[in-house]
């Protein structure tokens, strides 16, 4: 049983949205980088955001995951102002590079036990917990890299040993910010096929990504973002429509990086 499945119980209500906005608009100066922006992430779906440099992207993350709040219109994370929400265990994130992890003096072991502490604090792990550890490592194809340093790993590993802090902390909503640059292909495609599992195994996936020709292999729908949503739809209608030369203003194509 999953996360998202035990939180729900026995209840025949459906869960609460992980992600909503409505009408949103937010600038860092007098000029809006996102408005009019409304989208809804249901429970287990598999969610891209595209959208050319400078489009919003990125803030448009920050404000689902409430780092900032809404100059206009308001955003919501599992039920509850995105600014407020504080279950740390439910949210997985995994930033671009993983930067931080690069000079981590630690081991992948300790990086995915951090996954446990919204549940149990900076205190001593049960058994059960490093169970889950180890788990989680088993499930990214991690375990024999376990008492690696992170400084050892490849780009593609650190980015599947923070994955697996997020199981480990058995998140319901994992969230990537374009996860797979500076991965080589072989690492990439392998990447994806965990992504697609996991969601298969009920997680909700939310992906900022640059390479259009990755989102439209692997995503399920496609938020195009440009300032405001050009199109948000299932993959197959947005490769057919032309959202993505209006958002892009340029003869883009789904073959490689976008930019």
């Amino acid at each position: 049983m999953n996360a998202t499945e035990t939180r729900a119980g026995a209840s025949d209500q459906p869960p609460t949205p992980p992600i909503v906005l409505s009408d949103v608009e937010f600038g860092y100066t007098a000029t809006p980088v996102v408005e009019d922006i409304s989208v809804r992430i249901d429970d287990g779906e598999y969610v891209a955001i595209v959208g050319p440099n400078g489009s919003g992207k990125s803030t448009l993350m920050k404000l689902m995951l409430g780092l900032l709040r809404p100059d206009e219109g308001t955003a919501s994370l599992f039920g509850e102002p995105a600014h407020r929400f504080d279950d740390g265990s439910r949210l997985g994130y995994v930033a671009q590079h993983a930067n931080a992890a690069k000079e981590m003096p630690i081991t992948v072991r300790e990086v995915v036990k951090m996954g446990r502490f919204p549940h149990v604090g900076f205190g001593r792990l049960s058994e059960e917990d490093w169970e889950i550890v180890d788990g989680a490592l088993e499930t990214v194809g991690m375990t024999a890299f376990a008492d690696r340093r992170v400084t050892q790993l490849s780009g593609g590993q650190r980015q599947r040993a923070f994955i697996a802090r997020a199981l480990a902390g058995e998140a319901d909503l994992l969230v990537l910010d374009e996860p797979t640059v500076g991965v080589d292909a072989e690492s990439v495609e392998a990447f994806y096929g965990l992504l697609e599992s996991l969601n298969e195994a009920g997680i909700t996936i939310l992906l900022i990504e640059h390479d259009l020709s990755a989102v439209t292999q692997h995503a399920e729908r496609v938020v195009c973002l440009n300032r405001e949503v050009y199109f948000d739809g299932p993959t197959g209608e947005f490769v057919e429509s032309d959202a993505l030369r209006r958002a892009f203003g340029t003869a883009a194509n789904f073959v490689g990086d976008s930019g």
